[in-house]
């Protein structure tokens, strides 16, 4: 039963790691696109989308909280798994993913923001530097 927890989180982490790279990949493209070169703008692309699965398959599936279903407690009881545990671990498999890539989002834009930036202030001074 656990393996099939373990294959079952897995592969909707996965699932909803693949439905976050494709809803955020045109933002991505256009801000890399604006930010770095053309020739290498893909590959930043095809990096961050990497990282999304990385970082989305990670945090929904907790591998360390699952332990707790094939070890022993204290007392030397194993939890079950019911019903009512499946739907709680599925649910956090959702926000674990949800979470790990919202945060992972939040760091690239602010970093991607902060180059914008940067590059904008150059290229306003090599225009007023033209005038």
């Amino acid at each position: 039963m656990f393996i099939t927890l373990l294959l079952v989180t897995f592969i909707i982490a996965a699932a909803t790691s693949a439905l976050l790279a494709w809803l955020f990949a045109k933002p991505v493209k256009k801000i890399l696109a604006r930010l770095v070169s053309e020739e290498l703008a893909p590959t930043w692309q095809r990096y961050l989308l990497f990282a999304i699965y990385v970082v989305g398959i990670s945090g929904g599936v907790r591998v360390w909280d699952l332990e707790r279903y094939i070890n022993p407690d204290k007392e030397g009881t194993i939890l079950a798994l019911n019903s009512d545990r499946w739907i709680i671990e599925v649910y956090k498999t959702v926000i674990g993913t949800l979470q790990s890539v919202a945060w992972m989002l939040l760091v690239f834009f602010l970093f991607a923001l902060l180059a914008y930036v940067i590059v904008r202030g150059q290229e306003m001074k090599r225009a007023a530097s033209q005038v």
